[in-house]
């Protein structure tokens, strides 16, 4: 098959054409042969580990416009939270009783949370002995800077896609030059930094995705997740086709492919699309990170990016002895480690 070239020349040197790329992502015959090159790439560089990080989702306001998001201001069919500091400091407590070595802290982009007052919980959450991950959106340097100085080690920042004529059409009064200066900025900052792609959007196609995903390379991200595109009610694609999960998952492992020392969850989105299988799915062609949502039920269901988003209803430590039972069976680990990546310790000397 004519992608099969390709797949090796990735697996040996984490490089390909544009073309290549474009001829792997098109291909749908060569797909196992694809998951199982990724992950024998994971197995080489990231081992059979997996970090399982806690995701509490501390508010869905955000007053930003993306036509793919559940969560766009103009969406007044959902009904907006801000979690107090108390709850969200509790709730990492017991994500950090429970196991987890990282919280990630998630919002929509917006200023609910003074600067102020995310730094106090930052600091407080600290106090709990685990690595904490922000993911709040657009930020100046000098606001990134205030949250590194009060312990945050890693940003997640996606970019869903680095076409400009695509991001243009699909973030009203956004920029992707200022989205990739965030991400420089953080990078300058010595966070660990992540980004991500959005696969499948209405008007995307396999040379975009190819290109997308020498963006990612060019830009050695830390981490990166990939989520298929799934419509979201009350937004302008509303009525779109959905991305599917085969595209995710052959993105994904080519993300492995490209960066073989990178983290990368298997993201909700996947397992939302299939509910049995989708994290293992992800596992398998590449991935090596779990972010399972441990926000409160009362507000878990309220942080809708997309419709039927999978979620637990369950306690943190619940959930981590889940993931245990789950990895053990398909013969991975919970990792024990801080959950940096291979790229970013050796980035920085460690």
């Amino acid at each position: 098959m004519p992608s099969i070239k390709f797949i090796n020349e990735l697996e040996k040197n984490h490089i390909t054409s544009l073309y290549g790329l474009e001829k792997i992502i098109a291909d749908d015959d060569d797909c196992e042969y694809l998951f199982e090159a990724a992950n024998r790439v994971r197995q080489k560089f990231v081992k059979q580990e997996v970090h399982l990080k806690a995701l509490i989702e501390i508010s869905n306001i955000c007053a930003k416009e993306c036509f793919y998001c559940g969560l766009r201001s103009k969406n007044k069919g959902i009904k907006r939270y801000k979690m107090s500091a108390e709850e969200i400091v509790s709730r990492a407590k017991e994500a950090a009783m429970s196991g987890y070595k990282t919280v990630v802290m998630q919002s929509g982009e917006s200023g609910a949370f003074k600067d102020d007052e995310i730094c106090e919980i930052i600091r407080e959450i600290k106090k709990f002995g685990v690595q904490i991950t922000l993911s709040f959106g657009e930020k100046s340097f000098e606001q990134y800077r205030a949250y590194k100085k009060a312990g945050a080690d890693r940003y997640l920042l996606r970019i869903e896609t680095a076409d400009r004529t695509l991001y243009k059409a699909l973030h009203p009064n956004m920029s992707l030059k200022n989205r990739i200066k965030c991400l420089e900025n953080l990078r300058n900052l010595g966070y660990e930094t992540g980004s991500g792609l959005l696969v499948g959007l209405p008007g995307s196609s396999a040379k975009i995705l190819a290109r997308d995903l020498m963006f990612l390379k060019k830009y050695d991200f830390d981490m990166i997740g990939i989520g298929p595109f799934i419509p979201a009610t009350n937004t302008p694609l509303e009525h779109s086709k959905a991305g599917g999960i085969k595209l995710a998952l052959k993105a994904n492992a080519l993300t492995r492919l490209l960066l073989p020392k990178i983290n990368i969850p298997a993201t909700t989105a996947i397992e939302t699309l299939d509910p049995n299988e989708g994290r293992k799915m992800a596992l398998r062609s590449g991935a090596n990170v779990i972010m399972p949502s441990i926000t409160q039920s009362r507000y878990r269901d309220l942080y809708r990016l997309y419709p039927n988003k999978f979620c637990l209803k369950q306690s943190a430590a619940e959930i981590y002895d889940r993931f245990d039972e789950m990895l053990s069976v398909i013969g991975d680990k919970i990792s024990l480690t801080n959950g940096n990546s291979v790229r970013f310790n050796q980035r920085r000397g460690l």
